[in-house]
Parts: C-alpha cells; structure tokens; sequence
C-alpha cells in the first residue's frame, strides 16, 4: 500500500491521529504521499510503525539499505579491537 491509498482510506480524524503518533503534521503526509518531498528516515520508521507496516520504511525511501539496517547488530555482539 502506498502512503497516497493510505491516506485516502482514511477517514480525517484517524488521519490527524496518524499525524500526530508520527510526529508530524497531515500536511507534511501529503506532500509525500503526493511525491513533493521525501520521508525524513525517522519519520519512514514512525509511519512504517504506525500504519502497522501497511506503509514500509522500503516503500517510503527505496533509497535507504533498509535490509542492512534490519540486519545489523546491536553493537553489544561486536568485538573490541
């Protein structure tokens, strides 16, 4: 699902919900769903997050190594030098 038929599967309250529990504004949301600017990482984790994956971080910024990321320790596995 992209951001766009999300956004319009809603209706303008649990847009405003979404919005807010992403940590931005409806308007922001609908510049990117729209292609006029493109999901800051945190914020393509938050709506990743809070669309419950509906929307993916890869969907959002195809840009970013989200697989590396995923896959990548904790630091706590990591030896000293």
């Amino acid at each position: 699902m992209t951001l766009l038929d999300l956004i319009r599967s809603l209706e303008p309250a649990q847009l405003d919900a979404l919005a807010e529990r992403s940590g931005t504004s409806v308007g922001n949301l609908k510049q990117i769903a729209y292609g006029y600017r493109l999901a800051g990482p945190g914020l393509a984790i938050n709506l990743d997050r809070e669309s419950g994956r509906a929307v993916t971080c890869e969907e959002l910024r195809p840009d970013i190594d989200w697989a590396y990321l995923r896959n990548s320790s904790t630091g706590s596995e990591q030896s000293a030098a």
